[in-house]
């Protein structure tokens, strides 16, 4: 299912296929937010002492661009990140494979659900989107709890054969409380402390 750490037990053959270039990618959206824990994140005393960052589930979607879970130790957060060379035929085509401005906000089907991303960017990196799961993480109680929570979201967002095995009931549960908690929780593209943002959304499940 995943650049990085895919859902446990699954079929490979039953899994997305991911390229080369979706892989490298997923590695730089990991380096990038290890840089920010050790530079903007540093003594703050936000971040879980137990957790690392990790990609989760990374799989390209219909739409072009990809979507998974990006895990640190101050936020978990659905991400989206547009292909990397997108051209004005795509726009035309597919408008939703275009990256989205800093700051602007647009819906987007990820398997079952429509879900509410905000668009970021990172100089060196360039544009991506998120949605907020958790933050901060101090309910997980180590990484194994927060990759298979990551893993559980996952599996429900890409219903297929993957999700034959089950989640694990903890992570499944978190997720439902993931979902209620963006309804209120303030939310910041990157998991900072902004108080001032507006909260953003999970959108109704498509009928």
């Amino acid at each position: 299912m995943s650049a990085g750490h895919g859902a446990s037990g699954a079929d490979a053959t039953s899994q997305p296929r991911v390229s080369t270039r979706l892989a490298a990618r997923v590695r730089e959206l990991e380096h990038l937010f290890r840089r920010i824990e050790a530079t903007r994140m540093a003594g703050l005393g936000l971040t879980h002492p137990l957790l690392a960052v990790a990609a989760v589930g990374f799989a390209p979607e219909p739409v072009g661009g990809a979507a998974g879970v990006l895990v640190t130790p101050w936020f978990m957060n659905l991400v989206w990140l547009p292909d990397d060379e997108p051209c004005e035929r795509m726009a035309d085509e597919v408008p939703a494979a275009m990256p989205l401005a800093t700051g602007a906000s647009r819906s987007r089907r990820i398997g079952p659900e429509t879900i509410e991303f905000l668009g970021a960017h990172e100089a060196g990196f360039g544009a991506f989107e998120t949605c907020s799961l958790f933050s901060p993480m101090f309910e997980f109680t180590d990484q194994a709890a927060a990759l298979a929570t990551a893993e559980a979201v996952m599996q429900l967002l890409r219903p297929g054969p993957a999700q034959a095995t089950g989640a694990p009931p903890a992570a499944a549960e978190r997720f439902g409380q993931a979902i209620e908690k963006l309804r209120a929780a303030p939310f910041d593209p990157l998991g900072e402390p902004a108080p001032a943002r507006r909260a953003f959304l999970l959108g109704r499940r498509a009928a």
